[in-house]
């Protein structure tokens, strides 16, 4: 199965088993996203990349820069191990990412928006300001059912980001932009079935 029918498969799935329908209803464009960068992109000649490459690369930058701002609640907000544990790989693999991201936008003479972005740029799954306050507002297992939620509908985003971005017409062929976004399935589709793993595991409320 190729990577874009797994990214399109696992957020149908999740949608259909009562998953966020924020995932798949933010805005739109690639990926839902919706902003203003206030720079056009502008793709020289005999480019091997697209502007939706780097639309994509610069919308993953905010998406990632918000789950790190989600997963460093989790320690002062009473997580369980397990989800401590989850939340601090999921900050500790997403900051070089958005390193490597950064550095692909520099190197090829594009806007690199910093870890801010995610105030202003909205893309597929992002946590409305009413999201983030209810997680903020949880503590102890509380924490624990509302990060695991909102997480699977984040990562269930981001996988919407990258069907898209392949589902534009020659995007995603650009070497490091497509193993990339493989990367991102590979590693967010294994942490949805941790998460959905862990979210059963919780007391009922």
């Amino acid at each position: 199965m190729t990577t874009k029918r797994v990214a399109r498969t696992l957020v149908l799935s999740i949608a259909l088993t009562g998953g966020p329908s924020l995932a798949l209803s933010q805005g739109g464009g690639m990926g839902g996203m919706t902003h203003d960068m206030g720079r056009g992109i502008v793709i020289p000649k005999g480019a091997l990349y697209t502007k939706a490459d780097v639309e994509f690369m610069q919308g993953m930058i905010a998406h990632h820069a918000q789950a790190i701002v989600m997963s460093r609640m989790a320690e002062s907000h009473g997580a369980n191990p397990q989800v401590l544990k989850l939340s601090n790989k999921i900050d500790q693999s997403q900051v070089p990412e958005i390193r490597i991201m950064q550095a692909w936008l520099e190197r090829n003479n594009q806007f690199a928006p910093d870890t801010s972005s995610w105030h202003t740029m909205t893309m597929a799954g992002m946590l409305t300001a009413k999201q983030l306050n209810e997680l903020d507002a949880a503590r102890g297992v509380d924490f624990d059912r509302v990060y695991l939620r909102l997480m699977i509908q984040h990562h269930a985003g981001a996988l919407k980001m990258v069907e898209d971005l392949f589902n534009a017409p020659l995007a995603g062929q650009e070497v490091d932009v497509n193993v990339f976004a493989n990367d991102v399935v590979t590693a967010q589709t294994v942490e949805i079935g941790i998460m959905q793993k862990l979210l059963s595991q919780l007391p009922v409320k």
